[in-house]
């Protein structure tokens, strides 16, 4: 495979067979994000999209799963979506589901008739950035949309058939807010139902815009303990039918995944111990 810049997907794509269609992510303006700074978004040609294709078809595979890459595939033209999607059910026919990061802004873009025409073509799971469930927050971060647009889109990318995954961030509130952005963001998952939820819990590289803001004073980050806190009521608060959490909380190495409801009391009870053998100075600054 021919990939140009740093592989990003979540673990529920781990056993995904990756598929390049862009290099770098078209929106490239979140404060906290430096996976693609160094890059600058193209699209790829479509020729070589299916000579990717053919050479995992040519060598025997028979994929499931695909994930298109880069940072927003979904950001790709309805047109050039389509043209992939149908060359994966043409060469790949063992593919059951396409899966893609996307943001707010990419599905907006797309009438319903075309977010109809893609999940019947094979797209399912759509991960979507949604960070926190607190306006200022999002604003702050330069985040591409507001709740509101949020909740306008995952209801239209639903209608149609297509999978809400959410991304988020414990410590994105800043600290002392923890608490707060965990109720924020629990209240508008258990509104959108989200069948996967992915936790990177913040961490401030120095080169990251973010970081400026640590600088001048105008974000204060919180500890690793006080994101551990804000996970663990998160969880709490969560209201799902059928959900997998997937939190990771690398400044103290420590991840929590399980099924929701069903494992909501042991990933409570594990996050639990680990705060209380978390110190309070652990903060979540890359220098």
């Amino acid at each position: 495979m021919q990939y140009e810049g740093q592989i990003c997907r979540g673990p529920m794509e781990r056993g995904s067979f990756m598929l390049p269609a862009a290099v770098g992510c078209r929106y490239n303006a979140c404060t906290f994000c430096m996976l693609f700074k160094h890059l600058k978004y193209r699209e790829l040609p479509l020729e070589q999209v299916e000579a990717e294709i053919l050479r995992v078809k040519n060598m025997g595979g028979a994929p499931e799963t695909i994930f298109l890459g880069d940072g927003n595939a979904f950001s790709l033209p309805f047109e050039s979506l389509e043209k992939i999607l149908e060359m994966i059910k043409l060469h790949l026919p063992s593919c059951k589901s396409v899966n893609m990061d996307a943001t707010v802004t990419d599905i907006s873009e797309k009438s319903d008739g075309q977010l109809k025409a893609l999940c019947e073509l094979g797209a399912r799971h759509l991960y979507l950035g949604i960070e926190s469930g607190l306006d200022d927050v999002l604003a702050f971060t330069n985040k591409d949309h507001t709740l509101a647009q949020a909740y306008e889109q995952i209801e239209r990318l639903q209608r149609a058939g297509l999978i809400f995954d959410a991304h988020m961030m414990t410590g994105i509130a800043g600290k002392g807010r923890g608490i707060e952005n965990a109720e924020a963001t629990a209240s508008f998952f258990n509104k959108t139902q989200p069948s996967r939820i992915i936790n990177f819990s913040l961490f401030v590289h120095r080169r990251s815009p973010l970081y400026k803001s640590v600088e001048n004073g105008t974000f204060s980050p919180a500890s690793e303990r006080e994101n551990l806190q804000e996970a663990k009521r998160l969880i709490e608060l969560l209201e799902l039918k059928s959900a997998v959490f997937d939190g990771f909380h690398d400044m103290v190495t420590f991840r929590v995944r399980g099924e929701l409801p069903q494992k909501k009391e042991k990933m409570i009870s594990l996050i639990e111990k680990k705060i209380s053998e978390t110190p309070e100075d652990i903060y979540c600054i890359v220098k």
